[in-house]
């Protein structure tokens, strides 16, 4: 995996926790994502009537449904549950430490939903990243914030949302132009969190700076770069390899907050930093020292899959690597 990328992806998702952060005391959460995504709804379905105006075309009503679904979960039920434990006095770096399980279920599960197999290599590696998280969040949590306990559990929902969205994707035969997926999850999210925000008399946005700033920074920053980041590097890399990443999300995401919000940094979130930063590696060494285990895709059918969203070749050949523990 490109370094760049990986360190672009940790960057660019940790920013969502931050923007979520700069909103939280101008508006609510509902107000806020309706306003993030209505007009990223709009410049992206321009885009993709631009560029992937054939793939929308050739988008099959089942594939349809299945991106919706997808939207709606890796985007409105998770942006949801971490936007409204921040408003609710989450620390943007407890919130994204209790996110950080994600790799752990992602990890146990991939194996039974994807039947392909970890080896003792990751699954040292993700025992490794797992512990960080823990150190970490206790730390934090036990800093105080002034929240409800049962506020944090509110991420721990949004991660599952995120794990179901990532093997719902993963499951179809059919490989989507992510410039035609990210415009029918925004699409997708634009009209939920406009329901919300209608329903709960939120549709009116503030005249704040501090609104609109965030406003901009989530849509460049978080959408554009965190969740198409998230995308390519889930295709071409896999979900253990992403998830691994996802580890680094938490450390990174406290330093952050510390800088720009005074949140509490110590010595227990820069040894889950150090213990995130060694996960990643073991993962990596791991799955180049078990070549074997990346071409192992059982639960597909073995069809060539095309650049458009529907078709597949006519004629059988060897299967891209289902993303999974082991694949590339």
């Amino acid at each position: 995996m490109n370094v760049l990328l990986s360190i672009a992806f940790v960057v660019a998702w940790s920013s969502g926790f931050i923007g979520a952060k700069l909103g939280a005391g101008s508006a609510s959460a509902v107000t806020l994502l309706m306003w993030r995504f209505l007009p990223l709804a709009l410049v992206l379905g321009v885009v993709a009537l631009m560029v992937a105006r054939a793939s929308l075309r050739e988008l099959t009503p089942r594939d349809l449904v299945r991106q919706v679904a997808v939207g709606a979960l890796s985007q409105s039920g998770y942006l949801l549950t971490v936007y409204y434990a921040i408003e609710l006095g989450v620390s943007s770096g407890t919130t994204a430490l209790i996110d950080g399980t994600q790799p752990l279920v992602a990890g146990a599960l991939a194996g039974p939903l994807l039947g392909l197999p970890v080896s003792r290599t990751q699954w040292l590696g993700l025992g490794l990243g797992v512990t960080g998280v823990v150190i970490v969040t206790m730390a934090d949590a036990g800093a105080g914030t002034g929240a409800a306990w049962w506020a944090y559990l509110v991420p721990f929902a949004g991660m599952l949302c995120l794990v179901a969205a990532t093997f719902l994707d993963r499951r179809s035969r059919t490989e989507v132009r992510p410039v035609v997926a990210m415009t029918v999850h925004a699409v997708t999210s634009a009209v939920v969190f406009t329901a919300l925000a209608a329903g709960t008399g939120g549709a009116v946005p503030p005249s704040s700076t501090s609104f609109w700033s965030a406003v901009v920074w989530l849509v460049a920053l978080s959408t554009f770069g965190g969740y198409g980041l998230y995308w390519l590097i889930l295709r071409r890399s896999g979900v253990t390899k992403v998830n691994t990443l996802m580890f680094l999300m938490a450390p990174v995401t406290a330093v952050w907050g510390a800088l720009m919000f005074g949140e509490p940094f110590g010595v227990p979130t820069a040894v889950g930093l150090a213990l995130g930063l060694l996960a990643v590696a073991v993962v990596h060494r791991g799955d180049q020292q078990d070549p074997g285990t990346r071409r192992f895709t059982p639960r597909r059918a073995a069809w060539h899959r095309g650049r458009s969203s529907s078709r597949r070749s006519d004629r059988p050949v060897r299967a891209m690597p289902t993303a999974g523990p082991g694949s590339r």
